[in-house]
């Protein structure tokens, strides 16, 4: 007789705080056979995982890859011939910069069955916990994510920071750090103030989170004398300056 496949859940995680996981998401984790995690996914997400399921770390960060892109779907494809529940926990949100898309396409073509499960991105979620609303009447109307970290040989050379700098009133950055200066340079040559206000916000969600908050003139010199580091966002534009009066109103609390 012919195996039933199992089903992968390609599952977003949030941005760390436990309280922004999903309710089916984390229903999902408790009833898992197996699943396969990101580097960026919280010790407390982690916590919520069925006891008796296999967890397998196929976490990426910048120079220390436990596992290439392909060998991590060629994984899910085979614990979903042996294992009915298969949960793929990203960070974030598995289609915004989590590669959840390329994940999906190959599981498919796979024959395998597959359902994303959206999560909170941290782009949206970092700066609310830092009183910075990415939209507000009085200071911008459009929105901008985008990567600072390009993949090699993707479909376009390069970010186009010129179109980017004219057409939208805030900038919100993942995986920018290594590469700010050059981010800074383009978007100000390109016609932006260097005095736009702009925050670099590491861990955002977590009790252990930390912001920097500054101008583009002298923010990369101020993150160089601080040691700030990845994994972080940035948030560019003058609702950044909202920090000041409404971070009163957001403690960074973890449920």
């Amino acid at each position: 007789m012919k195996k039933t496949l199992g089903k992968v859940y390609l599952v977003g995680a949030g941005p760390g705080d436990p309280g922004l996981m999903t309710i089916k998401g984390k229903a999902l984790l408790e009833n898992a056979d197996v699943v396969i995690y990101d580097a960026l996914v919280s010790e407390s997400i982690l916590g919520m995982i069925n006891p008796d399921a296999q967890k397998i770390n196929a976490g990426k960060r910048r120079g220390r890859h436990s596992k290439l892109q392909s060998e991590t779907t060629n994984l899910l494809i085979e614990k979903a011939k042996e294992n009915a529940v298969v949960v793929r926990l990203k960070g974030g949100d598995p289609f915004i910069f989590g590669r959840g898309g390329e994940e999906m396409q190959d599981l498919i073509e796979a024959g395998i069955p597959v359902e994303v499960v959206p999560g909170i991105t941290s782009g949206i979620a970092a700066p609310a916990y830092e009183g910075i609303p990415l939209t507000h009447r009085n200071y911008s109307s459009s929105v901008t994510f985008v990567t600072g970290h390009e993949a090699v040989g993707k479909y376009r050379p390069q970010v186009n920071w010129r179109a980017i700098a004219e057409g939208s009133e805030t900038i919100v950055i993942y995986m920018g750090i290594h590469n700010l200066s050059h981010i800074v340079s383009e978007l100000v040559a390109a016609g932006l103030d260097s005095q736009t206000p702009i925050a670099l916000i590491r861990w955002g969600t977590r009790s252990d989170s930390e912001a920097m908050i500054g101008v583009l003139a002298t923010i990369v010199e101020e993150m160089k004398a601080r040691d700030f580091s990845a994994p972080a966002i940035a948030v560019i534009g003058n609702v950044v300056s909202l920090h000041s009066i409404l971070s009163v109103s957001c403690p960074n609390l973890v449920i």
